[in-house]
């Protein structure tokens, strides 16, 4: 099926800068974690709970971007949507490198500092929010059907080589430097990096159109036509701006629930079960990781970055597998996958063996984690729900991912610190609990086209 290349595949490109800034703004904080509980949390006397709900803090802000992205993108459209994401990035940034900006003294940590910090971290959070939801579900509205996965897949990667580009970053600002210049000045560096790939989205999105489905959902049938012309040329158009236009009809009386609450249940698991099996864990807490099986400083970084290009591989193998092999496969060998990793991992944490195997099972699991629920959940939640009620669907589900991510993520400090076989046990048995899900209730949708989900929801 023919369709302009060069045009979609250049849209998409600038589309998932937003999805390299949300792995960005996720994994700057790995590098910086140590510094800033040395500096804001351990100087103040702070306990381990503060420092579990600071390195998160930006979660908080995630749930709320989640929340309020379905309405932003419905209102204002996905672009400005997206614009508006870039511009929470930036300001993010400068603000987690020098919260002491106007208000305080540097050098002088204090618990209004701390909360300041947190409030920038919590606006960057929104903004990785915000573009968590609407980059896929921009991809998914300008992207043919045949090529859908595979082009929302690409915002996966996009994070993921977000998270490899800042944990290089991160190893390059670490290496060879004393701690004590690391946790002054070091950290702030890091998170100040992010200034320049959200420069450089907010100034691209200028020159990416709206998507068509959401012109037509604003009564703009005439620019929405326009733009399908570009993509699939002038027959097709005319073809998919008709099963748009029937599909969409009457949608502004349509409530979220009007296809059943079975959808609306699928969206919400997907993103759950994405989190619940621990892979944010791995990602926030790297080094710390590494550093717990005896790896010096610069080493722990290093292994990071190692981490990072092999779940950019295997990120790969899902974007060239997922229209091939279809979602449901994808996911059920990711599941398996990461069960073993992380009871492995388990047994190890519980005979206290620290060494490569540790480095082996991590890798394995996050392998796993990359070619399967990494980059499907998202592809599932952009196209699994009817046009109609999409924008407030997937919101919904992407708050609940942000809040899944936001309870792991701070929860893992404390329940290390109770048992680390538990912890990585529990893990494990998500990674089975989301198999059995996936096998017993997820639709396939390779190949079917968005409009077709009003059929398949048995509307």
């Amino acid at each position: 099926m023919s369709y302009n290349k060069p045009f979609v595949f250049s849209i998409t490109l600038v589309a998932t800068l937003g999805g390299l800034l949300f792995g960005y703004d996720t994994a700057v904080i790995s590098g910086a974690e140590r510094s800033v509980q040395i500096y804001l949390i351990e100087s103040q006397g702070l306990s381990k709970l503060i420092h579990g709900l600071t390195i998160s803090s930006a979660l908080i802000g995630c749930i709320i971007g989640g929340v309020i992205s379905g309405l932003l993108a419905t209102k204002f459209g996905r672009k400005k949507t997206l614009m508006l994401s870039a511009v929470l990035f930036l300001l993010s940034a400068i603000g987690s490198a020098f919260p002491e900006f106007l208000f305080f003294e540097r050098g002088e940590p204090t618990i209004g500092l701390l909360i300041m910090f947190n409030l920038y971290r919590i606006m960057g959070g929104i903004g990785v929010g915000i573009a968590s939801a609407t980059v896929p579900m921009y991809i998914g509205e300008i992207a043919p059907a045949h090529i859908r996965g595979r082009l929302v897949s690409l915002n996966q990667f996009a994070i993921i080589f977000g998270m490899l580009v800042v944990y290089f970053v991160n190893y390059t600002i670490a290496r060879g430097q004393p701690i004590e210049w690391i946790n002054e000045m070091g950290w702030r560096y890091m998170f100040l990096s992010e200034v320049i790939p959200a420069g450089l989205f907010f100034m691209l999105l200028f020159i990416v159109p709206e998507t068509p489905r959401y012109l037509s959902l604003a009564g703009r049938h005439s620019e929405a036509r326009d733009i399908l012309t570009k993509i699939n040329g002038p027959g097709r158009a005319k073809i998919i701006l008709d099963e748009i236009k029937l599909s969409i009809q009457q949608h502004t009386s349509v409530k979220v629930f009007s296809f059943g609450k079975k959808v609306i249940f699928i969206g919400i698991m997907l993103s759950v079960f994405q989190q619940f099996v621990g892979i944010n864990v791995a990602l926030y807490y790297a080094p710390r990781i590494f550093e717990s099986m005896g790896a010096a400083t610069d080493a722990s970084f290093l292994q990071t970055v190692i981490m990072g290009f092999v779940n950019v591989v295997f990120t790969v193998v899902a974007i060239m597998t997922v229209d091939r092999w279809g979602r449901k496969p994808l996911l059920i060998i990711g599941s398996t996958g990461m069960a073993f990793g992380m009871f492995s991992i388990a047994a190890l944490s519980y005979f206290e063996i620290i060494g490569i195997s540790t480095l082996v099972f991590i890798i394995i699991y996050t392998a796993s984690f990359m070619m399967s629920w990494g980059p499907i959940c998202w592809v599932l939640i952009s196209e699994i729900f009817p046009n109609k009620i999409r924008g407030k669907a997937v919101a919904i589900a992407v708050a609940a991912q942000w809040a899944a991510n936001y309870f792991i993520s701070s929860t893992y400090p404390a329940m290390m610190e109770f048992s680390g076989a538990m912890t990585y046990g529990f893990y494990g048995l998500m990674s089975v609990l989301s198999l059995i899900f996936v096998w017993k209730m997820v639709p396939e949708t390779k190949g079917k086209t968005l409009e077709d989900m009003d059929e398949l929801w048995g509307k």
